[in-house]
């Protein structure tokens, strides 16, 4: 199995395994909140969509209650 792992990263430039490392570290907590939430359920959505979600959530919190959540909550 190792084998066959090694020669897809080596095939693609381990490019994915580094880009996904990048995402995790650029996560905040609501984002990995909202993560984990879609990979329970089953449901499959990418990064970005992800992304766009939490952003909107976000975004529409701050307009309702006029108040600024903090960098660590959502960025």
């Amino acid at each position: 199995m190792d084998f066959l792992k090694n020669a897809a990263e080596k095939a693609t430039g381990g490019s994915e395994h580094k880009e996904e490392n990048n995402n995790q570290q650029n996560d905040d907590y609501v984002d990995k909140a909202f993560a984990m939430g879609v990979k329970k359920s089953g449901y499959s959505l990418d990064r970005s969509t992800q992304e766009k979600v939490t952003d909107g959530v976000r975004d529409a919190f701050e307009k309702a209650t006029g108040k600024k959540l903090s960098e660590n909550i959502s960025n």
